[in-house]
């Protein structure tokens, strides 16, 4: 079911020119048997693969998703897909803008606390039932509920009574969401938020239909069961090889809908996904490998697509583990004898950020926090991490033996062997690298039995930077580390509450250098976007979020791709 590699490294820095890329393929599994059909999913044309009229995308999606049910889905594969699945109360735009979604429009308190949503007269649920107010009352309540298991309930904080009842202390009715009529949905806050109607863009916060989910449970999200309110409607998953949509004509803007099947492929090995795309079997990828960024940037320098994103790639720490949970030397010492420029130029080398911080720069009204260890330079950092490996209790004769875990994928594994390879040097650490398919490498870390050091990263939710510091609460469902300290939880607790905007960015920065010198986590980059495009593919920008939603899509015609290739050259 995945690849599992258990490594010991020993090699240098010296040796990492010489690292082969590990390449492998997922099986493909055949579908299960076919469910009862409680969709009708609108016909395709007898002659659609040859009929110029009607339009295929065909978009690679890194891993296989774990679930395509909003209010349980946690990975950026599983999200690509459900925002063209569902639709929130409020959507983005191609820029990234927020923009009505199923509301036509809102009206907000004087205080900001009161948001009143207007639903539009034409929305429907795939299968024909009105979509009502109460759907969306019903599927905040299903990410609030502590039965359901929601990863991302904790984000759904600022509505009043929403954290208590993800403490399981009042009853999910009692949350300020209530449906004041079919078409009007009202949602109190207990604070002014600056950034809730970017919240309500999120999949946590989709409409649900309640009774397909009471008959068939976790399997409503299987083809032909599973009915959504967005521009497109699931018409197959083969495990490990396809997701295929279609055109929703029962959703509100069906008619400026210009892609009419959208083929999602979970491709994990990146040189097998830029194979694909070389041969015409893909329009977007997922991403590209690092090794090859000088013969992309040199050969297809037209598909090339390189964007800021508002992410930050770092390794994750089980502070519930020993040695790691108890000695913040030895996870200062980690931190520190890593070489994140030797990282950016020579691995992943595509422009990503060397970076010490959890929040990346560029978020609004938001000023990094610093640490006397991020002005040293990078040999008296190493020096600093010899000392404290020692003060650890470990040494040459005696190093430390540790886990390093990661999800499949080319640059993961390039990443994960150069760290290694660093601690080494540097420390003398033995590092065992253990290579797992997406779920299970999510299931590992979830239940922290096992893992000691893994790969993770973080892109915003939303352009606040709390949306980064709110990971490591001690109760959030994306809190892998095990992090639990009060002061900082009460810190969190602070910004929710405060109103004055300069007050609380202080508060959100002390909150992350509170962090940070813990050190539960190792930032190691701030991300970009690379990926291929196919020219022809227009209706889409870059934006810091990199969303980007398949019914804002369209292939231009031969005429339109050349004056566009004409455009661009004079720039």
């Amino acid at each position: 079911m995945f690849a599992r590699q258990n490594t010991i490294i020993s090699i240098g820095l010296a040796a990492l020119a010489a690292v082969c890329l590990l390449a492998g393929c997922q099986p493909q599994t055949p579908a299960s048997d076919a469910p009862q059909t409680a969709v009708t999913l609108p016909p395709s044309p007898a002659n659609a693969a040859t009929d110029p009229g009607f339009s295929i995308l065909r978009r690679g999606n890194g891993s296989e998703p774990e679930t395509l049910d909003p209010h349980l889905a946690a990975g950026v594969p599983a999200s690509n897909i459900i925002r063209d699945l569902f639709e929130g109360l409020t959507s983005e735009s191609p820029s990234g803008e927020i923009v009505p979604g199923a509301a036509s429009h809102w009206n907000i308190s004087r205080d900001g606390k009161t948001y009143t949503f207007y639903l539009r007269d034409d929305v429907l649920w795939s299968n024909g039932d009105p979509l009502h107010a109460q759907d969306f009352v019903y599927g905040l309540q299903r990410s609030l509920d502590p039965a359901t298991g929601a990863h991302y309930g904790q984000i759904l904080a600022p509505i009043r009574h929403a954290s208590q009842a993800l403490a399981g202390t009042v009853p999910v009715t009692e949350i300020g969401v209530q449906a004041l009529n079919d078409r009007t949905v009202q949602i109190e806050l207990d604070n002014p938020t600056p950034y809730f109607l970017t919240l309500l863009s999120h999949p946590s916060t989709f409409p649900a239909h309640r009774a397909t989910i009471e008959r068939w449970g976790n399997e409503h999200v299987r083809p032909g069961r599973l009915v959504s309110n967005g521009a497109y409607v699931l018409a197959e998953w083969v495990a490990q090889a396809r997701i295929k949509l279609i055109r929703n004509p029962r959703y509100w803007n069906a008619a400026n809908t210009g892609i009419d099947q959208v083929n999602y492929y979970p491709i994990s090995d990146t040189h097998a996904e830029l194979n694909r795309f070389r041969a015409g079997e893909l329009d977007w990828t997922y991403e590209v490998p690092n090794s090859q960024f000088s013969w992309l940037r040199e050969n297809m320098r037209d598909e090339l697509i390189i964007s800021p994103w508002m992410g930050t790639y770092y390794l994750g720490m089980n502070l519930l583990r020993e040695p790691l949970g108890s000695s913040r030397e030895l996870r200062m010492a980690l931190n520190l004898a890593i070489d994140r420029d030797i990282l950016t130029s020579k691995v992943t080398r595509f422009g990503e950020l060397p970076s010490f911080n959890l929040v990346p720069p560029g978020v609004p009204d938001y000023e990094q926090a610093e640490l006397e260890y991020m002005q040293l330079s990078q040999s008296q950092r190493e020096q600093r991490a010899v000392e404290l490996y020692r003060q650890a209790g470990y040494r040459p004769g005696r190093p430390l033996s540790l886990q390093l875990r990661y999800n499949n994928s080319a640059n993961n594994n390039k990443i994960a062997l150069a760290v290694a390879a660093m601690w080494k040097q540097v420390l003398g650490v033995q590092t065992s690298l253990i290579n797992e398919e997406w779920k299970v490498f999510l299931q590992n870390r979830r239940q922290r039995r096992v893992t000691e050091v893994f790969r993770s990263g973080w892109i915003g939710d939303y352009g606040d930077a709390y949306t980064f510091l709110d990971i490591f609460q001690g109760d959030h469902g994306q809190n892998d580390t095990g992090y639990d300290n009060p002061s900082y939880n009460l810190l969190l607790q602070q910004i929710a509450e405060e109103r004055l905007a300069s007050r609380r960015a202080r508060l959100m920065r002390e909150a992350e250098r509170l962090l940070l010198s813990e050190q539960p986590i190792i930032p190691l980059y701030t991300y970009v976007t690379k990926r291929l495009v196919n020219p022809a593919l227009g209706g889409w920008q870059s934006n810091v979020m990199d969303h980007h939603y398949s019914k804002h899509m369209f292939f231009r015609s031969g005429e339109e791709l050349v004056q566009t290739s004409a455009d661009s050259d004079r720039q």
